[in-house]
């Protein structure tokens, strides 16, 4: 089990997290997670829910298709319905009725998503929202107090986070340095580690001396920090640049603790971070898709506004068993897509159970020692007759797998 210092420096407070690996196969690693509200197992995907809700699914809905871990925006949720309306409903946890797992990130994504509106400073980062334009210091400390408000079974560390298409590289020395002296300031002010565990987030751009500094300068401090993710990526970077990040960060980021790469959702993507060692991720990339017409499919994406949809009655996916597949088909799906408000629901319900379901097969195929032949299968399919780009094919040399010769 992880320890935290207390606040007074004396004996260390438990941490809540309980971290196992079950088994390995090359660097992917199949583990689990005790949280406080639910044993997670990874890989794992968590679906983003912004202010406190996945878009058109319920809670019931999200706990059928066994999603394990929530993600809430602290930002958002900090603006509305606020920090003080949660505290008293109990948590986030007790607004939504949402009895298993809950992440909260720290609100340092919005220094990319809301540039224009954002000045960062040493002591934190001003934003205007662009709800009712009214100004609002998120500082290191606000950013774990509204956390600790929230309730989540993890919280992340505040970090000045840079766009990683960024020409600037005095801006990424900055942020890094910048992050590393903030985590200070993020445990301190954590007043519940006890309940909540708080990660922190290795920053550096696409530099490998910079993303070497933040790793250094997290590793340091130690068990208060009882897992980490990599930010920054996912962001407009090259695939070659983005794994290339990846395997490097996986590589020396600790063995006992989890390994977040953040904002990661295409499924691809997450098949080639396990292979290079990583646990958890998200993104509203499935959702989002969804809202527009589009479903996971093992071949790739399956578009269902396209005109040779309109007689085929087949489910969207013959192998999932979500509540869309087994009672609609593709024609009836195709009828509906982004037109009716239930045609975005039942997609959303249906690519959420496709990530739910690959990252348990990937589980299970870590446990059982045949994971390089599920990532060739998985890749066979999305690129048949040999097609695979070279980004991929890097991912995989770094991972140690190779892909059958044609």
């Amino acid at each position: 089990m992880s320890v935290v210092v207390d606040d007074d420096g004396d004996a260390p407070a438990p941490s809540p997290l309980k971290f196992r690996i079950i088994a390995t196969d090359g660097r992917a690693r199949a583990t689990s997670l005790t949280l406080p509200h639910h044993e997670c197992f990874t890989p794992m995907f968590m679906p983003v829910g912004t202010q406190g809700s996945v878009k058109g699914l319920t809670s019931a809905q999200l706990e059928a298709i066994e999603c394990q871990v929530i993600l809430g925006n602290t930002y958002h949720l900090g603006n509305r319905p606020g920090a003080d309306v949660l505290a008293k409903a109990g948590g986030l946890h007790g607004f939504m009725n949402w009895r298993r797992a809950m992440l909260t990130d720290s609100g340092g994504f919005q220094m990319v998503s809301l540039l224009d509106l954002a000045d960062i400073t040493e002591e934190g980062v001003t934003f205007q929202s662009p709800t009712d334009g009214k100004q609002m210091l998120l500082t290191p400390e606000r950013s774990i107090h509204i956390q600790n408000d929230i309730g989540a079974d993890i919280i992340m560390a505040l970090d000045d986070v840079v766009s990683s298409v960024t020409a600037d590289r005095a801006r990424f020395e900055e942020a890094t340095h910048r992050t590393t002296r903030w985590i200070d300031r993020c445990i301190a002010a954590h007043k519940r580690p006890h309940e909540q565990c708080l990660f922190g987030i290795v920053q550096g751009g696409l530099d490998l001396d910079l993303r070497d500094v933040s790793l250094e300068g997290l590793l340091a401090r130690g068990d208060a920090l009882p897992g980490m993710a990599v930010g920054g990526l996912a962001g407009g970077e090259s695939k070659e640049d983005f794994v290339r990040v990846v395997s490097h960060c996986t590589a020396k980021l600790p063995d006992h603790k989890p390994r977040y790469v953040m904002g990661v959702g295409y499924p691809l993507d997450l098949v080639l971070c396990t292979a290079l060692g990583a646990d958890m991720y998200d993104c509203v990339y499935p959702s989002r898709t969804a809202r527009f017409g589009t479903a996971l499919v093992p071949e790739g994406v399956l578009r269902l506004k396209s005109s040779a949809l309109e007689h085929d009655h087949r489910p969207i996916d013959e192998t999932c068993d979500c509540l869309t597949c087994k009672t609609y088909t593709r024609a009836q799906m195709h009828a509906i897509a982004t037109k009716e408000p239930r045609a975005a629901q039942l997609l959303t319900i249906h690519n959420l159970r496709y990530q739910m379901r690959l990252c348990a097969a990937m589980h299970h195929a870590i446990v059982e020692q045949r994971f390089a032949d599920f990532v060739r299968d998985f890749i066979e399919k999305q690129y048949p007759d040999d097609t695979a780009p070279p980004w991929v094919r890097q991912a995989l040399e770094y991972a140690g797998i190779t892909l059958r010769v044609a």
